[in-house]
This record gives structure tokens, sequence and C-alpha cells, in this order.
């Protein structure tokens, strides 16, 4: 019976947020639609926290190896049905079967509601297109260890998720309305197509 390695398992799966976003559901603690700067703080200590794997006040390379391996572990358990500490070809294709048919039903239930595929406000950037959490990764990490260090403490964590709290808070109000995550959205989209069109773009041809 062919198996599958964990960590083959591990490579396919594994994605590990890295900052969080300024808005979305659990951000928005007491579900009124609007995001208090308030909120987006403490939602960046919780979520800080949370990857903070190892408890030793900052954010690098050894808690994203831990929580890569917790994730792979958590991963396996769900593919090994039959609890062998292995995952046959037939436990895989039908783990694959299954997401298949709840992605199928979704997409009904969507399309039913007449949204033919949107999603809700706040949430595309949370696990949608790669233009969250996933596809930003390498420049956010970036931006947010401040000193060089290759390592993100809490105070940089918490000043990297506030800083795209104010970008996103365009009258300056100290709240976020689904409306301006909506505008951030879009500009973010039109910054990535002008991006993309600059690398599609030919070389200028050298100056004789």
């Amino acid at each position: 019976m062919r198996k599958i390695p964990l960590l083959t398992l591990g490579a396919a799966l594994i994605a590990v947020p890295v900052l969080a976003a300024p808005g979305g559901a659990k951000a928005d603690a007491d579900g009124n639609g609007v995001l208090t700067r308030a909120e987006a703080q403490t939602n960046a200590t919780a979520m800080f926290a949370r990857m903070d794997a190892n408890g030793d006040g900052k954010l690098d390379q050894s808690d994203r190896a831990a929580k890569r391996t917790e994730m792979q572990a958590k991963a396996f358990e769900r593919f090994d049905a039959n609890k062998d500490g292995q995952i046959s070809k037939a436990e895989w294709d039908q783990h694959a079967a299954d997401r298949a048919a709840k992605r199928a039903e979704r997409g009904e239930q969507r399309a039913e509601a007449g949204e033919r595929g949107k999603r809700g406000p706040g949430m595309r950037g949370h696990r949608g297109k790669r233009g969250g959490h996933h596809g930003m990764r390498g420049g956010m990490m970036m931006k947010a260890d401040a000193d060089g260090d290759k390592a993100i403490s809490a105070a940089e964590f918490q000043t990297a998720a506030l800083a795209r709290f104010d970008a996103a808070d365009a009258n300056k109000d100290g709240q976020v309305t689904v409306d301006e995550r909506q505008a951030q959205r879009a500009a973010m989209k039109a910054k990535r197509a002008e991006w993309r069109a600059k690398r599609a773009a030919p070389a200028a041809a050298p100056a004789n």
C-alpha cells in the first residue's frame, strides 16, 4: 500500500500567517461592522501571543518552524483516518474528495444567495486571494522588522498592525468601516495590477 510521508504532506499544505490584518470578523470584537483602533491593537496582541510558539517575546525562524511542525501534525491527524500513523493513498484521495465536495457545496450556496463567488467584506485578505496573509508574507515581515535583527518583537508587531489600521482609516476618525476596508483593498489591487504590468512590459531597447 502506498504511503505518503509526513514532510511531503506538510510541504503541500502548510502556510503560516505572519501579521494581523487591520480588519475582519475576528478583530471586530463587538460585531458592529466597524473596527476601532483599540480592537485592532487587542487583536494584534492576541495574534502575537498565538504565533510566539516558544514564548520568548519575539517572532523568528524558531517560532515559524514550531508552528509548521504543529500544523503538520494536525494535518496528518486529519488525513490519517484509521489512526495507524501512516497515510495511505486511499486516505489521501478521500480527503481530497471531501475538500472538493465542500468547495462545491459552498459554491452552490453562494450562487443560491446571488453572490456568485463573492466574499463578504473584510474576509478576502484573511483566507482568500494571495493578496492576504500568504502573498505579502515577505514584504510585511521586512517592514515589521524595524531594527533588522530578523526577529519581530511584540512592539514591532503591534506597530506594523496599527500602521495598517491607520492606512485603512481614511478619514482618521479612529475606526475603519466596511467602506474604508473595501477602498483599501481596491487600492492594493490597483497597485498589484500596476506592478504586474511593469513586470510584463518588455525591456526598453538600448539607445544606439
